[in-house]
């Protein structure tokens, strides 16, 4: 099991063991934190959207070109944004911290 640390939008912080193998957004939605993924993982919207905290940037593999040109319709993006349908979750992303972007 992999740790993701989340901030919530209300502030409040969630440590969750997500299941290797899963999407981000798979681990999230269950939650009730904000995360829709109306596309089902699919990078055809924006609806799980999370900022990543900066000291996890440069570990992330690079947005593919789909989910870039999903960022660039989403609200509130800033350099930590990424959908959380693409990022899966393994062993590299133990202790990953992200946050909900406010509404």
């Amino acid at each position: 099991m992999t740790r993701l640390i989340v901030t919530a939008r209300d502030g409040s912080r969630h440590d969750v063991e997500a299941q290797d193998g899963l999407s981000v957004m798979e681990v999230l939605r269950p939650l009730g934190i904000g995360i829709a993924g109306e596309c089902e993982g699919s990078a055809a919207c924006a609806s799980c959207h999370v900022w990543v905290d900066a000291a996890w940037l440069a570990r992330l593999p690079e947005p593919e070109d789909a989910e870039a040109d999903m960022l660039d319709c989403a609200f509130n993006t800033r350099a930590g944004s990424r959908l959380s349908c693409q990022l899966r979750v393994g062993p590299e992303l133990d202790g990953l911290e992200l946050a909900m972007p406010h509404a």
